[in-house]
């Protein structure tokens, strides 16, 4: 089966959580399926959910039956232990023949280029695929399809169409996300449960309230998104060059399911058949009256502000199939003398033989911060590509002045996480001009990384590359990086795991408030559009500082000069206890995140941390020898096995 529209071909991509499901669904009106096998996906949550070995080779060869396509779904990241189990399982897929795999780990790419193997490849959403720079890189590396990210408006996807020829998925209907794809850390931190791993809590799903200013405010589910619903698009979404139009919803039932793909199959069947006398609405009614949440174009024609929150049905949190909710508010866990006793015997199992001193490096926020880490001698200092209001980004001539001073600091210079063609452009003019007193970039996604890696500056892959095991470890240095930010969401043994086993110079982000959400959403229009509905001072941040407020705490929320925010840790990520154990774990750069930080807090901070590393202080001081500024102190996802 296919669809072509103009000689371009469709594709109706719908979801399958079990063999049962699959079955029905591949006989509906999609033109392939995509699932996920017994391990290594994102949807692992689910008893009963996913298909067997013996189950994905049947449902393969039914669908080629019908001339239908199937996807396999291998898209979370991968640990140690897991990049064992998925040599065999990608022996198993190369085998069986799925038309793709949907991945996020590089370790995929990595392992399928040394295994030999030639099953084809799609990068999933959780990728994060926005820009051209990007989707080149991707298809240098094998890949054959981008799912764009969830942001992506329809106008940014024809036109990066147009420019790489790349085939294109986009999702058109369901359960969406507040946050960046894979820039989401706050389960991880909370549960030890990453959304990148397919264990997703959904803290986005609880019900907060927004103070500002000494203001509450009635914002019920500020970070509930409703269910993408581009039913009546379906022509925009066709004329924007998109391939594969994509469903999303493999913890849905088979009747919701068939119900779902025959209504979107129909439309573009009419639509191909009559275009100018195409009803966008046939079905509209039906899906309405279906749905689980409340229905939204999220992104699709710009940014949807207030209008995507749903405040109703399943956007507060609940299970598909039970009614009960994912998990309610939860405080970080206080670091404890216990669990730092844990960390210190486990990571004494992986010492290495050779050690050197490790470096600290310091990203700031402002030229003031700047000074004082030039002043106290930091190894690193780093200059960020997003500035927390009220603060300005750094300017070109602040950068030569900082260059002029910095004697034996390294200064780097930062990027934005989501970098546009326009952010490439800034940054091109800025690097291709006479040559900047920096030493090298700290770069945040795999276009950069292509973009820049010509310009003669060393480049640091930041922490949100997501690097969680050494195979991708490895790929990022074949591409030029010569140092790597540890993923923030390993816990303890994973941790010790591959910081012991890969080769390449690892950072680690150990002290100060990291973000656990980063996204295009505003949470700050809430305090502009509503009305308040009580007065309270913020308990651990200035009143100027937006926070989002549960029964368990206060998370700090900054808007960066893009608009985007950057929800942060409630307490203060602290590694302090544990430092002689990381540097025999032979830890290259130890990263101090000072942005909100006053300048007498950030010298006790840096103080402290240089004391540690040179060896000056004993290993009961180093306990308590910080007082949190904020809620207390936390080993974020450390805390965890």
């Amino acid at each position: 089966m296919a669809r072509f529209f103009n000689g371009k071909e469709i594709e109706l991509l719908a979801p399958a959580g079990t063999f049962e499901i699959f079955e029905d669904v591949i006989r509906s009106r999609c033109d392939a399926v995509y699932f996920g096998g017994p391990v290594l996906n994102m949807r692992m949550m689910r008893k009963g959910y996913n298909l067997s070995h013996d189950e994905i080779r049947e449902a393969i060869k039914i669908a080629h039956s019908l001339d239908k396509k199937v996807y396999v779904t291998v898209n979370n990241l991968f640990s140690e232990e897991d990049v064992e189990e998925a040599r065999a399982y990608l022996l198993f897929l190369d085998e069986v023949r799925p038309d793709a795999l949907i991945v996020q780990d590089m370790a995929v790419l990595e392992l399928i280029r040394s295994m030999g193997l030639t099953v084809p490849v799609h990068a999933s959403v959780m990728m994060n695929v926005h820009n051209l720079e990007m989707i080149h890189a991707l298809r240098e590396l094998g890949v054959t399809r981008c799912v764009t990210s969830r942001e992506m408006d329809l106008q940014t996807a024809k036109l990066l169409g147009q420019e790489s020829g790349m085939e294109l998925e986009y999702f058109i209907h369901g359960d969406m996300c507040s946050v960046h794809g894979a820039n989401c850390y706050f389960s991880s931190q909370v549960f030890g449960m990453s959304s990148n791993r397919g264990k997703c809590m959904k803290p986005c799903r609880w019900d907060y309230r927004i103070k500002k200013d000494g203001f509450i405010y009635p914002t019920e589910y500020p970070l509930a998104v409703k269910d993408m619903f581009m039913y009546e698009h379906l022509p925009e979404l066709i004329e924007s060059g998109i391939t594969s139009f994509k469903i999303e919803g493999r913890m849905r039932d088979k009747e919701f399911m068939v119900m779902l793909v025959n209504s979107y199959g129909d439309a573009l069947d009419r639509y191909i058949d009559d275009p100018v006398g195409f009803d966008r609405s046939v079905d509209t009614k039906l899906l309405f009256d279906n749905r689980k949440r409340d229905f939204s174009t999220a992104y699709a024609f710009g940014k949807p502000g207030l209008s995507n929150i749903n405040r109703r049905y399943e956007g507060t949190g609940k299970f598909y199939s039970t009614g009960k909710v994912f998990s309610t508010p939860t405080a970080e866990r206080e670091l404890s003398e216990k669990r730092v006793e844990q960390l210190r015997e486990r990571f004494a199992e992986s010492q290495k033989t050779q050690q050197h001193k490790p470096e600290l490096a310091v990203r700031v926020n402002n030229m003031e911060q700047a000074n004082l880490a030039l002043e106290l001698g930091v190894d690193s200092l780093y200059l960020p590509g997003e500035v927390f209001q009220p603060d300005r980004p750094f300017t070109k001539q602040e950068i030569i002045d900082l260059g002029a001073r910095k004697g034996q600091t390294k200064l780097y210079l930062g990027m934005p996480r989501m970098m546009t063609e326009l952010h490439f452009a800034q940054y091109d003019h800025l690097l291709s001009g006479p040559r900047l007193p920096i030493d090298g970039l700290i770069v945040t996604n795999l276009g950069a990384i292509r973009r820049f890696k010509g310009m003669g500056y060393p480049m640091i892959g930041d922490a949100n590359l997501n690097v969680y095991n050494h195979l991708s470890a490895a790929l990022y240095s074949g591409l030029g990086l010569s140092q790597l930010t540890v993923s923030p969401e390993m816990t303890k043994d994973h941790f010790a795991s591959f910081v012991s086993r890969c080769d390449l110079p690892l950072e680690v982000v150990v002290h100060g408030t990291p973000a656990l959400m980063y996204m295009e959403h505003d949470l700050f229009e809430n305090t502009e559009v509503m009305e308040p509905i009580g007065e309270e001072d913020n308990f651990y941040t200035r009143n100027d500082v937006l926070v989002l407020k549960t029964d368990k705490g206060e998370n700090p929320v900054y808007r960066d000069q893009y608009g985007r925010n950057h929800l942060l840790f409630a307490k203060e990520l602290c590694y302090l206890p544990v430092i002689e154990e990381l540097k025999g774990l032979g830890v290259a750069c130890f990263r101090i995140e000072a942005a909100t930080y006053g300048l007498e807090e950030l010298r006790r901070v840096i103080t402290e941390y240089q004391t540690a590393i040179n060896g000056t202080t004993t290993r009961e001081s180093l306990v308590g020898a910080l007082q949190p500024v904020y809620a207390g102190f936390t080993l974020g996802s450390l805390q965890f096995d």
